[in-house]
């Protein structure tokens, strides 16, 4: 895994592409975000194919990066802008919503693959159609 390998994996990811679960990570990657823990690659796919990606156009955004080898780890801004009016994993929400997340993840690498990932939350909000922006803590 290098930083090229990675920008791959998050235009691959920032596209919706599923498949990038099954390049990228080991068969039974483990992922832990907020309360959720999620074991091997069907569950990854199945959280973001069907409780995130109909939901909300989301992209990550690199604000830094640092791989020792074994471990990558990232500062990432992630944005989630509501496709429709939906009852979501964030809540009930309106077209044109947008949600912010601001945070540390860590990759466990192992073969070249992420094995574990740890998604850990500095902040989280919510910009209401007013534009009004709240923080939310922790999203699920």
């Amino acid at each position: 895994m290098d930083r090229a390998s990675y920008d791959r994996y998050l235009s691959r990811f920032n596209h919706c592409d599923a498949t990038a679960f099954d390049d990228y990570m080991t068969p039974d990657a483990r992922m832990i975000n907020g309360a959720l823990e999620m074991r091997g690659i069907a569950a990854i796919q199945d959280h973001y194919a069907n409780r995130i990606w109909p939901f909300f156009e989301e992209t990550v955004h690199v604000e830094r990066f640092v791989l020792d080898g074994s471990t990558l780890a990232a500062r990432l801004w992630t944005h989630f802008a509501a496709r429709r009016d939906a009852d979501t994993i964030f809540g009930a929400v309106k077209r044109g919503e947008m949600f912010d997340y601001r945070g540390l993840v860590m990759y466990e690498i192992a073969g070249g693959r992420f094995a574990r990932i740890d998604v850990s939350y500095l902040t989280f909000s919510r910009t209401n159609l007013d534009g009004r922006t709240t923080l939310l803590g922790l999203p699920h």
